[in-house]
């Protein structure tokens, strides 16, 4: 008599455990954003008589008040160009400084790499960082507070590790070839580190984008305030208003959520690769 062969797979209890305790987090992550987004299309007097009910209908005037109110759309010009113009030189310099310290083409580059990583866990200096501000007269001024950005630890970190994993010998057949420095960087060096620059870019976007502190210490002129600063200003008016409140953090939002979006695919390999390499 045959043996009957049992062709069940065995339970993988560990596997079922992990996607439960990511599920979990997904949920304790994402409840407050839906709660937000559900908030937002809700009418004032619906959300007074059930504030957690799912919404019935979607009310778009909450969108349209946020915007067309309390100098909503100045706030968030001037978040752009702060975020955009902050960004693009700091990865532009920060890529011509990160290449010279990856490959030790400067004396101390391991120092200088480590004085980078020590300034991740540093505080702010803000008193300091004022008096100077004084002093050269930027304060209350967008160039100043654009300056206060052109400097990265954690961007300069990723992009010198990223760029040792970048063969060296490319250097020196670019060398024989008569390619120069600045050309090299741009044509050979920066198709290569994208993801890096990705995520490098992204992560700097972000921390300007939501910086609250920092405007509301050197920005004291309405007509230079960013979105966040505005928010306050914002709920000062419509502080009750809770739908028109969640409507205007929702559109805050909009513009990082469209470039994480477009950037999401390079921004893994540049955090695994330029995060373990050293």
């Amino acid at each position: 008599m045959n043996a009957t062969l049992d062709t069940r797979r065995p339970i993988k209890w560990g596997r079922i455990a992990s996607y439960a305790l990511l599920l979990l987090f997904a949920v304790i992550y994402a409840g407050p954003l839906l709660m937000l987004v559900n908030t937002a299309f809700k009418t004032l007097p619906e959300f007074m008589k059930s504030a957690t009910s799912p919404v019935t209908s979607l009310n778009f005037e909450n969108f349209i008040e946020a915007w067309n109110k309390a100098n909503f759309p100045r706030y968030l010009t001037n978040s752009l160009i702060y975020t955009i113009t902050a960004t693009l030189v700091f990865v532009v310099t920060a890529i011509f400084v990160a290449f010279p310290i990856s490959r030790g083409y400067v004396k101390g580059a391991n120092f200088i790499l480590t004085m980078f990583v020590i300034a991740l866990f540093l505080p702010p200096a803000l008193i300091p960082q004022f008096q100077l501000m004084l002093a050269l007269g930027l304060y209350n001024n967008p160039l100043g507070y654009i300056l206060l950005f052109t400097i990265n630890p954690i961007g300069m970190v990723i992009l010198v590790n990223y760029i040792k994993t970048i063969p060296k010998e490319l250097d020196e057949a670019a060398a024989l070839d008569g390619c120069g420095y600045f050309r090299f960087v741009t044509s050979i060096l920066f198709p290569l580190i994208r993801p890096a620059v990705a995520t490098v870019a992204v992560l700097h976007a972000i921390g300007i984008w939501n910086e609250l502190i920092l405007p509301t210490i050197y920005l004291t002129n309405k007509d230079y305030y960013p979105i966040t600063r505005g928010m306050i200003v914002f709920q000062g008016v419509y502080g009750s208003n809770w739908p028109t409140l969640a409507a205007a953090v929702l559109i805050m939002t909009i513009p990082m959520l469209v470039i994480f979006l477009l950037l999401q695919r390079y921004i893994i390999s540049g955090l695994t690769q330029g995060a373990v390499k050293g």
